[in-house]
């Protein structure tokens, strides 16, 4: 037994939609996911690069001081030489004078050393090791000097060259350790800066390696979306393709059931003519019988009232005038509907021959052709200068319009100086012109139903047969155009029309 519910008929048509939406949220989903976690492995490579770059920057200061305190310490121990040197050749050749030119050497290089001294001692303030190799250094020198400087006592039994050259020998064991320390920092701060590169490289790497394996997972989820995405591209252009043939065999078949719709309704009420014309016919010879009828009563009333029955008098005076009153407005109301099918009906057999229409010009003269109502109900019609051009049947707008405006005149707010703005404007291949009057208004109910064939709303104070707007939609549907209204009671109403710029023909607009 087949389920015919209709949560079973509903679920189907719906099941592709949705997969096709869980489809398309997890593909963003992971797109989404490989883009953050791209973002992330560039953001994190980008921070440890700026972390480990300024490490390496601090490893090689370090490594540059070491280099250049180890260049102190040799200039340092170059000096020591040139001290000893400058007194050995002052005692040599001018028996320890105090005006050579190697005493002048001396005080020069005992100078430049105690610079290099507090150079040092700068340089190397966060070494404790170093400071005390420094201190006893200054220690040694000032011994040294002491017992080397030119001008000091030297005689045959004189002790001082084996005391200088046990104070020579402590200078260079401490510029030795001086040295040595520096060289040990060296090795560990170089290796310290092998080593941050190294990381720096890791780290490089990796996120590289990172990103290289988010593009391929990016290059194949999108990849692998796009075949989707190209294979349902396929499948809906067959669909489309289909629907397209289904659409024009179905409009194919609509214009036919329309036409036959006409036809029928063309047969129909010119056959409902025929009889129509008959009883209207004999209503009046019915009317016309009545008055000899109404005479011989009187005639009876006079001669011999006794044979005059109370039910034939108001038969003849009150029934039948009454029946016959009745018979014509009821036959006369079907004429004018009757003669209403039939406009419609040869309205929608009629050629639409398209032409330029200034519609300044035409509105002009549908205001003109009804503005002895206008005047006489003093109402004010106001029509913007630049309503723009048109490229449609320029009869059918004519009625669209006259039948707005008519209405419009004939719906006014009693109390109310009747007011009517015509206006319009192109947006893209449309146009759209606007009704607007501050008559008395449409329900919000009846939006829909004022458009219906026969169908009326409000106060039913005006002739007419609930035809006009039926003929107005019809008409603009058949231009390619939709009519829509805005109204509520007592508010006046906007009717909308909404008409291609240029009308490219029936079958067209059906494709």
């Amino acid at each position: 037994m087949l389920d015919t519910s209709p949560e079973s008929s509903a679920a189907s048509p719906d099941a592709p939609a949705r997969a096709t939406t869980l489809s398309q949220r997890n593909f963003g989903y992971k797109v989404l996911a490989l883009v953050a976690l791209g973002f992330l492995a560039v953001l994190a490579a980008g921070i440890s690069a700026g972390l480990l770059v300024g490490r390496v920057q601090t490893d090689t200061g370090w490594v540059e001081h070491t280099f250049q305190v180890q260049q102190q310490v040799q200039s340092l121990a170059l000096d020591l030489q040139n001290l000893r040197t400058s007194r050995a050749l002052n005692r040599l050749r001018h028996q320890n004078a105090l005006n050579s030119p190697e005493a002048a050497d001396y005080a020069n290089t005992y100078r430049n050393i105690h610079t290099k001294l507090d150079s040092l001692a700068r340089l190397t303030r966060d070494n404790p090791r170093q400071a005390e190799r420094l201190a006893a250094f200054h220690i040694w020198l000032q011994r040294y000097v002491a017992v080397s400087a030119p001008g000091t006592f030297i005689g045959p039994a004189d002790p001082v060259p084996q005391v200088n050259n046990h104070l020579f020998e402590q200078l260079q064991v401490l510029t030795v350790g001086l040295f040595g320390e520096e060289q040990h920092l060296l090795s560990l701060r170089i290796a310290n800066e092998r080593a941050s590169i190294a990381i720096f490289w890791k780290v490089l790497t990796a996120a590289g390696i990172l990103l290289v394996i988010v593009a391929i997972g990016s290059v194949t989820v999108i990849r692998r979306y796009t075949v989707d995405l190209a294979g349902s591209r396929d499948e809906l252009q067959k669909l489309n393709a289909g629907l397209e043939d289904m659409v024009r065999d179905r409009t194919a078949d609509l214009q036919r059931a329309n036409d036959e719709i006409q036809r029928f309704a063309y047969i129909v009420s010119h056959d409902l003519r025929s009889p129509l014309v008959n009883v209207l016919g004999f209503t009046s010879e019915l009317s016309s019988a009545l008055k000899p009828l109404d005479a011989l009563i009187e005639r009876a009333e006079a001669e011999a009232p006794q044979i005059v029955e109370e039910s034939a008098r108001l038969a003849v005076r009150e029934d039948l005038p009454e029946a016959i009153g009745f018979i014509r407005t009821s036959t006369q109301k079907m004429d004018r509907l009757i003669n209403a099918i039939l406009r419609l009906s040869r309205e929608g057999s009629r050629t639409v021959a398209p032409e330029r229409i200034d519609m300044n010009a035409l509105v002009d003269g549908v205001i003109g052709a009804i503005k002895h109502r206008i005047d006489e109900e003093g109402i004010t019609v106001r029509v913007a200068s630049n309503l723009p051009p048109i490229i449609s049947d320029r009869l059918a707008i004519e009625q669209v319009f006259s039948n707005l405006v008519e209405n419009a005149v004939k719906y006014l707010k009693k109390g109310r100086p009747g007011e009517i703005d015509i206006r319009g404007r192109a947006l893209g291949a449309q146009i759209i012109y606007e009704i607007q009057d501050n008559g008395r208004g449409i329900d919000p109910r009846d939006h829909a139903r004022v458009f219906d064939l026969f169908r009326r709303s409000g106060v039913q104070d005006q002739p007419g047969e609930g035809i006009g707007l039926a003929n107005v939609r019809a008409l603009v549907y058949r231009l390619g155009g939709l009519i829509d209204v805005r109204s509520a009671l007592d508010q006046g109403a906007t009717f909308i029309l909404t008409l291609p710029a240029v009308f490219t023909g029936e079958k067209e607009q059906a494709k």
